[in-house]
């Protein structure tokens, strides 16, 4: 974790009240994983008081050159916002050039490389249709909202050490209130990832919830599936982990939730989980969304 003065590249309204902001902070950066985030003081004054959490959206790279000529690459922090408080109005209103006090990357991100994850009910992947993290099955992302914007930083590192074969490219499943609403849909497919969009209204894709065409995707594809990766709103979380259990898929979850410190001193993000590795699930404890989490398996939420 680093606390840094990150220069603003530029903070471009994208369209109605969603920007993306990039920042210079290389050591953030550097270590930074899919689906951790960042703590953002919006302004220098002490309003609002509490930073902004933001995820880490993608990891962009420049050339620098120096005064003796040489280049070299730097790397920087993108972000995706949404406009929705006083907080992220005051963030949008910021200028390239000028500079944010920025905490990072913080939390847990997902995994997808080395271990195998559990399933959604706690049972290890042998068990559950033999869906362990091998090259011979396919990837599926749901987004929902703002949840977009984590899963492209997951969706560039899964093709940096996945493969161009059809069978095994990695499937989007973007959800969204509106087709004006809809997140990222050219940078997924810039990927090479196969996207397929949901809007509640029907005005694009698929009518109704993401989550919906998620179970209408597993009930007629015929390749296996090694896990969901998903992030969003609540509610098409807990509805995704019931599809994940049914399917005996293995799901990692991104939360979404209110912070104030973001670093787990405050306690103020909790939620029950359970052991994976217990057979009874009256036991429970509480973890931190942004210190243990943001990313849960799916087995381990009790809802």
């Amino acid at each position: 974790m680093f606390q840094v003065s990150a220069k603003i590249i530029y903070n471009n309204k994208i369209k109605k009240n969603y920007f993306e902001i990039a920042l210079t902070a290389q050591q953030i950066a550097k270590s930074a994983l899919p689906g951790q985030f960042v703590n953002i003081k919006v302004s220098d004054g002490s309003e609002p008081l509490l930073r902004r959490p933001l995820s880490i959206h993608r990891i962009g790279r420049k050339v620098a050159r120096s005064q003796s000529h040489t280049s070299k690459e730097k790397e920087f922090i993108v972000m995706l916002y949404e406009v929705v408080g006083k907080g992220t109005e005051i963030l949008s209103t910021r200028k390239a050039g000028e500079y944010l006090d920025v905490i990072g990357p913080l939390g847990n991100g997902f995994d997808y490389e080395g271990r195998p994850p559990q399933s959604a009910g706690g049972r290890p992947p042998e068990q559950c249709g033999g869906r362990r993290m091998k090259d011979d099955g396919r990837i599926v992302l749901v987004a929902g909202g703002m949840g977009t914007a984590p899963l492209v930083f997951l969706a560039e590192r899964l093709r940096e050490r996945g493969t161009k074969d059809e069978r095994r490219r990695t499937k989007v499943l973007i959800g969204a209130k509106t087709k004006d609403s809809i997140l990222c849909e050219k940078e997924f497919r810039d990927l090479g990832c196969e996207v397929r969009v949901a809007t509640d209204d029907g005005s694009r894709g698929f009518k109704g919830y993401v989550s919906n065409l998620l179970k209408k995707e597993l009930s007629t594809i015929d390749y296996r599936i090694l896990t969901i990766y998903a992030c969003g709103p609540i509610p098409m979380l807990k509805e995704i982990s019931r599809i994940s259990l049914e399917h005996t898929i293995p799901a990692q979850l991104s939360l979404e939730s209110h912070m104030a410190c973001g670093i787990g001193a405050c306690m103020g993000c909790v939620i029950k989980t359970r052991d994976v590795e217990r057979e009874t699930k009256d036991v429970f404890e509480y973890k931190r969304v942004c210190k243990e989490g943001p990313v849960f398996e799916a087995g381990e939420i009790i809802w």
